[in-house]
């Protein structure tokens, strides 16, 4: 179960790895929407994407145990550019 504390310890642990983001306002979609806008450039991460945010803590948390089995992945976007990222 995710709980606030391992929330919290997830941010923390990929703030190690992750560029912090700002919002951007989106005048067009505000417009367009009739309501404020925000983007998050998530596309200006290292991968070009967000998911190394999930790789990382996961592969960040395993223990040595799971460490000596090996990681196993599929993916051939995102998700793959991430775990490779993430990996040592």
């Amino acid at each position: 179960m995710m709980t606030l504390e391992k929330f919290e310890e997830a941010s923390e642990l990929v703030k190690k790895v992750t560029l912090n983001t700002k919002l951007i306002y989106s005048e067009y979609f505000s417009e367009q929407s009739g309501n404020k806008v925000y983007l998050k450039p998530e596309n200006m991460q290292y991968t070009g994407a967000y998911k190394v945010r999930g790789a990382y803590y996961k592969i960040s948390t395993l223990s040595d145990e799971e460490r000596e089995k090996g990681l196993i992945t599929a993916s051939a976007g995102n998700h793959a550019q991430g775990v490779a990222y993430a990996t040592p």
